[in-house]
């Protein structure tokens, strides 16, 4: 049960710390609101309210495609694919620029990025491009090799925590750290904690592709 826990937890937190329209909003949500520093709190609970939607959507939809092998290899190689594929791209945008967040608010930039932080954070989780495409690929890749199921609520609860904990690690510090008057992140660590990141995608998702091609999951 660890194992799905860990694997979970890293997928996400690669995810989070690539910047997007989320991070941008917690930006303006920490530097503008009165309470700022809760600002990455509530982002993440919309966030996390969103996923836990599309995982159980996710499991009624396709409980019936479970049952068919030739979906679940399928599955499990693309979904292994992107991975990689994701991995490789994180690591060569680190080589390619200077990775520096600077948590300053232009108002061009920032425009439109208003509202309740909660409702922010559904609402640009599901402006990011890629969000639904990472869970209907990626997401359910995970779900298959890792068997999460109603069947397994043990194992379906670990699974949600550890992706949601990938987001608490970062936004919620990062709030606060702006909130208190933070100007920007040491740009090595974010470099290293990317290329870490980026590594492990690559790794798992080896591992995936050739665990479904030697060892096909069982129907």
């Amino acid at each position: 049960m660890i194992e799905i826990f860990t694997i979970s937890f890293l997928v996400a937190l690669t995810g989070a710390l690539s910047p997007g329209p989320v991070l941008t909003f917690t930006i303006y949500k920490s530097l503008k609101s009165k309470k700022g520093y809760l600002a990455g709190l509530f982002v993440v609970l919309g966030h996390a309210l969103l996923e836990f939607s599309l995982i159980i959507l996710l499991l009624l939809g396709t409980s019936f495609f479970f049952q068919n092998l030739i979906f679940l290899i399928i599955v499990g190689i693309v979904g292994g694919i992107c991975l990689i594929v994701f991995g490789f791209f994180t690591i060569r945008e680190v080589y390619k620029k200077q990775y520096e967040i600077e948590f300053n608010v232009n108002e061009k930039k920032i425009e439109g990025f208003k509202g309740n932080s909660f409702i922010g954070g559904i609402f640009y989780s599901l402006t990011n491009p890629y969000f639904v495409f990472w869970w209907a690929v990626t997401g359910l890749t995970l779900i298959i090799n890792l068997k999460i199921s109603f069947q397994n609520p043990l194992g379906l609860l670990l699974f949600f925590l550890g992706h949601e904990l990938g987001d608490f690690v970062w936004y919620i510090p990062i709030s606060t750290f702006i909130y208190f008057g933070g100007k920007s992140l040491n740009p090595k660590i974010y470099k290293y904690a990317l290329i870490v990141c980026g590594a492990f995608m690559i790794i798992f998702g080896i591992y995936l592709v050739f665990n479904v091609m030697f060892f096909p999951p069982s129907v």
